[in-house]
């Protein structure tokens, strides 16, 4: 499928819903959000909508959004949506496998997920991934750079996810004070960093990613 920018000063579009609902096949577009962070699982959505739906103002990149935007648009795409799903691959699978992999497995859950709520009786399907093809998957899919800012599936998707997974960290913060989860939601902003060295990693902290895996061979 290719890719074709959004025009100038506007946001992700429906080009590859139209040329999906055009021959009868139902377009769903997945995200992720949390490939970087030192703690926490990556979630995926996927997320597929009904021909003609209208656009939300405001859908977009999901890491332009404010948080109290993001609380707003999600519910309203839930309800305009035939199908959205997310899921998650923990940070023990992160470990083990990579977080490409990783990666790979919560889009293929989010996309099994999604494919069971609109149920068989739906027309073929077409998975369309923001960034690079990712084969380890499990479902033929096309793959679109910047898909995210680009398509309005994969915009929705990458939303949704990101609400949900900010939500787990802010969860997780409670239980475990002092590494300003609520606010990093698990990434590598110095205070993290210093809250691992001073405090030590936790069971959700990716032991495979620095500076936690420096802090183990400390340790050691």
């Amino acid at each position: 499928m290719p890719s074709r920018p959004a025009p100038a000063g506007r946001g992700p579009s429906l080009h590859w819903e139209q040329r999906a609902w055009a021959s009868k096949t139902v377009l769903i577009g997945v995200d992720e959000v949390g490939r970087g962070p030192l703690a926490g699982p990556v979630v995926a959505a996927a997320a597929v909508f009904p021909a003609g739906v209208t656009p939300l103002a405001g859908v977009r990149d999901s890491k332009t959004l404010s948080p109290r935007q993001r609380a707003v648009l999600v519910p309203q795409l839930f309800g305009q949506a035939v199908g959205l799903a997310v899921a998650a691959a923990s940070v023990r699978e992160i470990d083990r496998f990579n977080i490409r992999v990783a990666t790979a497995i919560a889009m293929r859950r989010a996309i099994d997920r999604v494919l069971r709520r609109i149920g068989p009786g739906a027309s073929p399907h077409r998975v369309l991934l923001d960034g690079l093809p990712l084969p380890e998957c499990g479902h033929v899919h096309d793959a679109l750079v910047d898909g995210d800012a680009l398509c309005y599936s994969i915009a929705a998707a990458g939303i949704v996810a990101k609400e949900v997974r900010d939500h787990l960290m802010r969860r997780l913060a409670r239980h475990y004070p002092g590494y300003d989860w609520e606010s990093n939601a698990g990434y590598a902003t110095d205070s993290h960093r210093r809250a691992i060295f001073a405090r030590g990693p936790t069971p959700h902290h990716r032991r495979s990613f620095s500076p936690v895996a420096q802090m183990d061979l400390h340790l050691a």
